[in-house]
């Protein structure tokens, strides 16, 4: 069951006439190494951010096949993208980041789990010029869009992504929705700050403040108009998610090591895992891989 403080906020959300402003990161690429150091750590499989990275992944798998070439908008330090990458040994991935701290974490973390099938590009996600049209099988983005300043630079990010993705191609970008009131904020911002570094916690509500308005997505998505649909957390669009039509049959294996890895899980993990599934669910996203 949602706590009685999420159930608080839903209803917040769905009543309030007030209309938060976004506010632009202070920080628009994370260089400082202090910062990528706690946003590194709080990202790790076991950490705070372990069962939204699990259900990302699921929903990044299903739409990705072995054999694909799959670009990641914004990778970070690749803990997303090594899950995934670990998940799918057959598939080629591509990390673009325009920080290059964050990059030389990636690199670490892919050499130490000794992954073979990931490579990085120092490149600007608004600016895919290295990737010619229709030349990649799928796109991934977890997370990363709401360091972008503007609304152009997302609607620019979408239109590339169209432009570099194949036809019949796999999608699957998602990030916080910028949420009415400022309670709602402070709210998901400080709901785990006694689990987590203290400048995660900052770099948290800062992301969330600096999160687009869902009209801002659905005017961003346009040029991906009948390959993907944009979905959203139900009651209030915590998070935006473009998806497109799962493009993987029946993988009884992935499927398998998805849930042995849900079930390792621990028990307060496994309550947000769940509250993610139900309240995309409710919007009828889904996922054939998760339970």
């Amino acid at each position: 069951m949602p706590s009685l403080n999420l159930i608080k906020t839903v209803v917040r959300e769905l009543v309030t006439g007030e209309r938060s402003p976004r506010v632009t990161e202070p920080d628009l690429v994370m260089d400082d190494p202090e910062n990528v150091a706690a946003y590194v750590e709080a990202g790790r499989e076991h950490a705070v951010m372990a069962p939204v990275y699990l259900f990302h992944c699921a929903n990044v798998c299903e739409v990705i096949r072995p054999g694909d070439t799959v670009v990641d908008l914004a990778c970070g330090p690749a803990n997303q993208l090594a899950m995934v990458a670990r998940l799918n040994p057959a598939t080629r991935f591509i990390g673009v980041d325009l920080s290059a701290p964050m990059l030389e974490r990636a690199r670490e973390l892919i050499a130490r789990q000794g992954l073979t099938n990931v490579e990085f590009r120092h490149g600007d996600i608004t600016d895919l010029s290295s990737f010619a049209d229709k030349s990649v099988d799928a796109v991934m983005s977890t997370m990363a869009l709401h360091h972008l300043p503007t609304l152009d630079m997302l609607c620019q990010t979408y239109a590339e992504v169209a432009r570099i993705l194949k036809d019949g191609g796999g999608v699957y970008m998602v990030d916080f929705g910028h949420l009415k009131a400022a309670r709602s904020i402070d709210y998901f911002a400080y709901q785990y700050a006694d689990r987590q570094p203290q400048l995660f916690t900052e770099d948290y509500y800062n992301s969330l403040r600096a999160a687009f308005y869902p009209d801002d997505f659905r005017q961003a998505v346009k040029p991906l108009a009948g390959r993907a649909t944009l979905y959203s957390t139900i009651g209030l669009p915590f998070m935006m998610a473009l998806k497109s039509a799962p493009r993987r049959g029946a993988d009884p294996e992935l499927a398998a090591e998805l849930q042995r890895m849900q079930q390792r899980l621990p028990e307060w993990h496994k309550h947000d895992f769940s509250d993610l599934r139900r309240h995309f669910g409710l919007n009828s996203m889904r996922c054939a891989l998760i339970a």
